[in-house]
């Protein structure tokens, strides 16, 4: 049996529920109640809040950015662009070193309508990670392309950031098509 770890955002958490489902009974799932919220915060959790129920996994999924990329203050970032590369990074460096396989998921567009959030950013910030976590050898799931694909179908109109009822089932099947890819190399 294949032990996978789900970490990231509430995004993370929209499609869990599904991704476990398509996944199976080859898999063994853990995937934090709590929101890994921004990438300081699962840096923590790793070594923290999760480090146990993480242990023995096979391979780990993660996504962080919305958070880091929320401008609720109009003065910028809640995570310098800089800063969020090296958490990023010290994110992959760790995940690396205690399991086999680690995959990032791209952060997902929003709705123009959000406040605090806009779609350039997400670009921005999956344009400044995902390079370099290539060059590391992280395997790369990219959910914004799925999401981008029909934003007003996949993205809610109440609050312009969550997955809608199709958006959780096209990224889980996403999510799970990836892991089990990737699975199979094991």
């Amino acid at each position: 049996m294949t032990k996978v770890t789900l970490l990231g955002d509430s995004i993370r958490q929209n499609y869990t529920e599904n991704t476990i489902k398509l996944l199976g009974d080859d898999f063994e799932v853990f995937s934090p109640e709590d929101n890994c919220r921004f990438s300081k915060y699962t840096l923590r959790g790793i070594f923290d809040s999760w480090a146990a129920d993480m242990a023995g996994s096979d391979i780990v999924h993660w996504n962080n950015g919305h958070w880091d990329t929320c401008n609720i203050f109009g003065d910028g970032h809640f995570t310098p662009e800089d800063e969020y590369v090296r958490n990023m990074l010290r994110i992959a460096d760790q995940l690396q070193k205690k399991y086999k396989k680690v995959i990032f998921a791209t952060i997902t567009p929003v709705r123009d309508a959000h406040t605090h959030h806009k779609t350039a950013d997400s670009i921005k910030f999956n344009n400044l990670i995902v390079p370099e976590l290539e060059k590391r050898g992280v395997i790369i799931n990219d959910l914004f392309s799925v999401v981008i694909k029909d934003v007003n179908k996949y993205i809610r109109e109440d609050d312009n950031i969550h997955l809608t009822e199709e958006g959780k089932i096209v990224c889980a099947e996403q999510v799970a098509k990836v892991i089990k890819e990737v699975a199979a190399t094991l």
